[in-house]
């Protein structure tokens, strides 16, 4: 199973609207959503398919950075390698580009890292979840990503939400601080009873991430993420002797040895596991079952990647047995992608297939459309 051949896909793929954060626009639709395809060969020609999804809005890597790396960097370091030995390659990468506070371009390395066990599940004609000995079976149920300065949009979007299915809302605040809590009463209002989690997108500092967070505790907020700078954990260690609302920790957490640091300094309650930021799925499992040993939550979240992402997280949340909704949200903003066939996506929830690999195809065609000279 020697790695004949890599391939790598700039992409830019159409949205119907655009997702902000607190730190700004992450695509619209005047210019489209940076992605980037990873596709591996094998020497009997089997295939597997990678994803990433690259902005600047929340890290240093941009779709030019992560191609250049992939192209110069990585493909020579993998062709003639074997396939099969995720954790050989895995290595390498990490000593050729070098990391700093965390693994250098780990989002880079997610793409080969997902398209290695895509590879590896489809020569052995079993899902992803199967290389984890886990059924790759079942359903994942999926949060309402609510992303908007308006409080009477917000609304609309958790009714839509209540209506369609959905077990959970998810929602940015930082975007019109002023406007935070009216557009949270809002959502509380129209879609009561729903998993609630509020993500913050490190826009406060320590005192400000006190108030809002006791006016969450008393609005009844599940879960508040990253309300601080990625950097601060003992500022987020603080804000959880302070409020009652259960702290998460996303940019903060990017590998193992930050999840490691962050249950040492008790700064969080649950970490969010998200394939693209922690390095690709081996990364990914590996955080989510350290924290799960330590006693942590999980929530499981994406960069807005396209289905084929989708599904390989979905794989991943099913095998670690995150029960609450998930973020994969790239449905709410993504018009197309070059996925051909795809686990059913309906009612709030992602319903695995079984097929071997991450259960998508994908079309050279819509590739070729969608490809950023």
């Amino acid at each position: 199973m020697i790695i004949k051949d890599v391939d790598v896909y700039p992409l830019r793929l159409p949205m119907k609207q655009s997702f902000a954060i607190s730190g700004g626009k992450v695509g619209d639709p005047s210019s489209g959503a940076p992605h980037v395809y990873v596709k591996l060969t094998d020497e009997a020609g089997h295939v597997g398919w990678g994803e990433c999804r690259p902005s600047h809005r929340w890290s240093y890597e941009t779709l030019e950075s992560v191609v250049s790396t992939l192209r110069h960097y990585i493909k020579p370091l993998l062709l003639g390698q074997p396939a099969e030995d995720v954790q050989g390659l895995t290595a390498q990468m990490n000593r050729h580009i070098a990391g700093g506070q965390s693994a250098g371009q780990p989002i880079a390395k997610a793409a080969v890292d997902m398209a290695l066990h895509d590879l590896i599940a489809r020569r052995r004609q079993v899902p992803l979840a199967g290389l984890w000995l886990s059924s790759g079976q079942g359903a994942v149920n999926l949060s309402y990503l609510i992303s908007t300065a308006s409080p009477d949009e917000a609304a609309a979007h958790a009714m839509a939400a209540k209506e369609q299915g959905y077990l959970g809302v998810d929602v940015k605040i930082g975007l019109n601080p002023a406007k935070d809590m009216e557009i949270l009463e809002a959502v509380k209002q129209h879609a009561p009873g729903l998993f609630f989690r509020v993500d913050a997108n490190q826009a406060y500092d320590l005192p400000a991430a006190v108030r809002t967070g006791k006016a969450l505790e008393r609005l009844g907020v599940d879960v508040f993420e990253q309300p601080l700078a990625a950097g601060n954990l003992l500022g987020h260690a603080e804000l959880r002797r302070k409020i009652g609302v259960p702290i998460a920790l996303d940019e903060s957490v990017w590998s193992p040895g930050d999840t490691l640091q962050a249950i040492r300094l008790e700064a969080c309650d649950m970490i969010v596991v998200k394939v693209t930021k922690m390095g690709g799925l081996s990364g990914a499992k590996l955080c989510g079952e350290i924290a799960k040993a330590s006693g942590l939550g999980l929530l499981g979240g994406g960069l807005t990647e396209s289905r084929l992402g989708l599904s390989a997280s979905a794989q991943l949340f099913h095998h670690l047995q995150i029960r609450t909704p998930v973020d994969l949200n790239g449905p709410f903003f993504l018009a197309d992608d070059p996925v051909e066939s795809f686990p059913d996506l309906q009612d709030g929830a992602i319903r695995l297939s079984g097929r071997p690999g991450t259960g998508c195809d994908v079309s050279m065609h819509k590739i070729d459309r969608y490809t950023y000279a």
